[in-house]
């Protein structure tokens, strides 16, 4: 009996061309695509890591620039050239004084406990707050802590970092900037003087 040839096996495509791919995959995606997901797409053998940094170098200084945001990557307007998109809209739905609070503990905090949050600021939180934030997608569930009674932990999402801007957590702001965005009570407390503020900026990560 004959034996049947293997099928032909395809060479991983190059990195110039495994760029293209992901290019392509980026453009055509309405949101951010993993690098799990990526990798699931393209053809076996393709470095990613290489791919991804080939188009993310092509792309530097551009109108557009390929953006980490997470775990995740898409294409996003050049920081100096956001001005050129702004428009001015009627805010729908704002975020109450405990919501705005409530996702800042969570996004320095992570993983953060409801008994953490609450904790921290000195007052209970309402279950329709942290559902409003998982309602926009700001908010998702986290791993159970490995505590007595197996808290839930919540954590901040891609669509957080994607709306802020932020590749990861570590980018958000510090002390300083949460004051000047009025996020945070801009009277500073008669001890606290720049050495403490910086030590406790620090201490927020």
């Amino acid at each position: 009996m004959t034996q049947q040839p293997e099928p032909a096996q395809f060479d991983a495509p190059t990195r110039a061309e495994a760029a293209r791919m992901i290019e392509a995959l980026l453009f055509a995606s309405p949101e951010p695509l993993s690098t799990t997901e990526l990798g699931r797409r393209l053809p076996e053998g393709t470095d990613l890591t290489a791919a991804l940094e080939e188009l993310r170098a092509r792309y530097a200084g551009r109108g557009v620039e390929l953006c980490r945001i997470g775990d995740a990557w898409a294409f996003r307007t050049a920081p100096d050239l956001g001005h050129l998109l702004e428009r001015h809209a009627v805010e729908t739905r704002k975020l109450s004084r405990a919501a705005t609070e409530t996702l800042a503990i969570i996004a320095y905090h992570q993983p953060a406990t409801r008994a953490e949050i609450e904790e921290i600021r000195g007052v209970s939180v309402s279950r329709g707050t942290i559902d409003q934030l998982i309602e926009m997608g700001w908010v998702r569930l986290g791993r159970r802590k490995m505590t007595p009674g197996r808290p839930a932990t919540f954590v901040v999402t891609e669509g957080f970092l994607d709306h802020f801007g932020l590749s990861s957590p570590r980018d958000l702001p510090g002390l300083r900037e949460l004051r000047a965005a009025g996020l945070l009570d801009s009277r500073r407390a008669p001890d606290e003087d720049e050495g403490e503020a910086g030590a406790e900026q620090e201490n927020l990560f």
